[in-house]
């Protein structure tokens, strides 16, 4: 083979390439120029779950040149069982240059002494074997991977050029995200960068070094927790085959698994295809990888390749179906205002407790997770209070700082709701060290959505994880009331506040 591709190389002053399967069988041919080959997409032989790709590269040099830094960078990244350059020197075969990848900690590639090409079949002895084996053994370095766990495995990146405190806290909530969504974090990365890259967000290097690392780990997913726009996205998914997310798509992801009505599902299909629409350009391969698992789910399961008159047809559809979803809400509300009964609306930062809560007023039964985002169905219940008073307590969705654009919107009809609310309860966990961060946001929303004139009842939840004399000394500070929305015997509070905000001229009488 090495004379044949050496005729090709010197016919055409060009580098010719084969890639080889663990048979021998030839999978691709490349021809290059005078100074590298491009390595095609390799759709037939994915990476899966592997260490390795099972193919081996073997192209020429047409100046007998060392391997590159290219070289390189296409073993490591392309997970190559080996790399094989065949130096040409007076029109013949001369040296042979091999590289593998390594198990190693410090380097994650050989590249083996020159060898005349003579002794090239002598060097490749025992070639699948010696494959086998490397496998193997970086297979058993993968720290926090197990082949046999069916979950994504992820590494979560964070380029930031703001403080390091909220780069740290803001990964924290990524991280529980991604707990959220059932994906396997392998590692974090936290890159401090004077300004962004416009690109690659960093550097194409530091990219690539990236990439390596998730690839050494078994990671099958990056997440961005800064939000990448279409030209990011495509940039750093053209440099890998690993699947390509941000902050956003997490958590229109999540919202995906857990809309369960119907208003709730058009919602979250309508941001999707709001998020995704300016996606949908050039060749497609990069959105194509997202299809399926984390951050291609969704109801319908639509296929990203769709053209966009069809994804804009199919939001004017949903933007139909939402008004008619909203002229149902206008007549419940008509209801209950015929009725006369008052209305409190719980709302919170994700994971506060507020379903607990509600269950707990009510007796009723309301899906409760210990999860960011278990529900995001409104749910409604009615609560009597003494002298034959009731009033109507309805759960929202939980709230989340840099809620997705398209999600709020999308979702702004609901949360429109609590214009009609006559209290609103905001339930603050307060066993979370940034519960101060979770009350800002919450206040941030309630501004866009003009409510924060609203009267409101600030409560701190799951007071029995904390040390009494500081919920106390909180609770004081942001004028409040603290209570455990598992524990039956710490409501009583609660529901005297309520009394006293909604008839304050009574509650004593």
């Amino acid at each position: 083979m090495a004379w044949y591709l050496t005729e090709c190389s010197v016919a055409t002053g060009r580098q010719i390439g084969v890639l080889a399967d663990r048979n021998g069988d030839i999978a691709y041919v490349i021809v290059g120029d005078a100074k590298g080959i491009l390595i095609p997409e390799l759709t037939d032989y994915p990476l899966g779950r592997r260490p390795l790709r099972g193919l081996r590269l073997i192209h020429t040099h047409l100046k007998n040149e060392k391997l590159s830094q290219d070289d390189i960078t296409d073993l490591s990244l392309l997970r190559l069982d080996a790399l094989i350059a065949i130096g040409i020197k007076d029109d013949t075969p001369t040296n042979i240059y091999i590289a593998r990848l390594s198990a190693s900690d410090s380097q994650n590639y050989e590249i083996q002494a020159p060898v005349n090409f003579q002794r090239l079949d002598a060097s490749l002895e025992d070639f699948d074997v010696m494959v086998s084996l490397l496998e193997e053994e970086m297979q058993s370095r993968r720290t926090g991977f197990d082949v046999k766990d069916g979950r994504e495995a992820a590494i979560l990146v964070s380029v930031s050029t703001g403080s390091k405190y909220d780069q740290e806290d803001s990964m924290e909530e990524l991280k529980e995200l991604a707990s959220s969504s059932n994906i396997n974090v392998l590692d974090t990365v936290l890159q401090r960068a004077k300004q962004i890259n416009p690109k690659y967000l960093i550097g194409e290097g530091k990219v690539k070094e990236l990439v390596i690392n998730a690839l050494n780990k078994g990671a099958t997913l990056l997440i961005f927790d800064q939000d990448l726009n279409p030209s990011q996205t495509n940039a750093i998914s053209d440099i890998t085959e690993l699947k390509v997310i941000d902050r956003s798509q997490l958590i229109l992801d999540i919202f995906a698994r857990r809309a369960h009505s119907r208003d709730g599902k058009v919602q979250v299909e309508l941001a999707q295809l709001r998020y995704r629409l300016p996606r949908l350009t050039g060749k497609g391969t990069a959105m194509s990888r997202l299809m399926g698992g984390i951050g291609g789910r969704g109801p319908g399961e639509m296929k990203l390749e769709v053209d966009r008159r069809r994804v804009r047809d199919r939001i004017t559809l949903l933007e139909k179906q939402l008004e008619s979803l909203s002229l149902a809400r206008q007549q419940r509300k008509s209801r209950r205002v015929e009725q006369g009964l008052p209305i409190v609306s719980i709302i919170g930062y994700t994971n506060a407790g507020k379903s607990t809560l509600l269950n707990n007023l009510t007796k009723s039964a309301t899906f409760v997770e210990d999860k960011m985002f278990a529900t995001l169905d409104t749910a409604s219940r009615r609560l009597r209070f003494p002298k034959e008073r009731d009033v109507i307590i309805t759960d929202t969705v939980g709230f989340i700082r840099d809620l997705p654009k398209d999600l709020f919107t999308a979702f702004k009809a609901t949360l429109e709701e609590l214009e009609d609310a006559d209290l609103l309860l905001h339930l603050v966990d307060i066993s979370n060290p940034r519960f101060e961060q979770h009350i800002k946001s919450v206040e941030n929303i309630l501004s866009e959505l003009g409510l924060l004139e609203k009267p409101v009842l600030m409560v701190f939840n799951k007071e029995d994880l904390v040390d009494k004399e500081e919920v106390n000394s909180v609770a004081n500070r942001f004028d409040a009331i603290s209570l455990s929305a598992y524990r039956q015997e710490t409501l009583n509070k609660l529901l005297n506040a309520i009394e006293a905000k909604l008839w304050p001229l009574t509650t004593h009488e």
